[in-house]
């Protein structure tokens, strides 16, 4: 048998079992719980292909869970020297700390850089 259709059987085999999880979950659920009719494997077939056309793709890495997420800030990380990572490290950790909201010993909390004492307790 040639690989092309090898692949194809194998496809059709993966379709068929989310055909009938779909039909299956759909069939135990949904009509106990909102009262809906059940659905034959070719109903959930076509609640299957409508529901990687109107929330996912049909690209096979994302069939599968495979997700490969394109994150530029890690690319970024990850050519960074040692060095550039600190100072990336204390830049943001700085800029936190200058926008943000800290607790005083004082009793209260207030900013850091607003100037004001904090409120004593009335």
């Amino acid at each position: 048998m040639a690989l092309w259709a090898l692949w194809a059987l194998w496809g059709l085999m993966i379709v068929a079992v989310f055909g009938v999880a779909v039909m299956v979950l759909w069939n135990w659920l949904l009509p106990d719980i909102f009262g809906f009719a059940g659905i034959n494997l070719w109903q959930a077939l076509g609640l299957f292909v409508l529901a990687r056309i109107l929330f996912g793709s049909f690209n096979g890495k994302h069939w599968l869970g495979a997700h490969i997420h394109h994150n530029p800030i890690r690319e970024k990380w990850m050519k960074m020297t040692p060095e550039e990572r600190k100072e990336f490290v204390l830049k943001r950790h700085d800029l936190f700390h200058k926008h943000h909201f800290h607790f005083r010993m004082e009793g209260g909390f207030g900013s850091k850089t607003d100037g004001m004492p904090a409120k004593e307790n009335e």
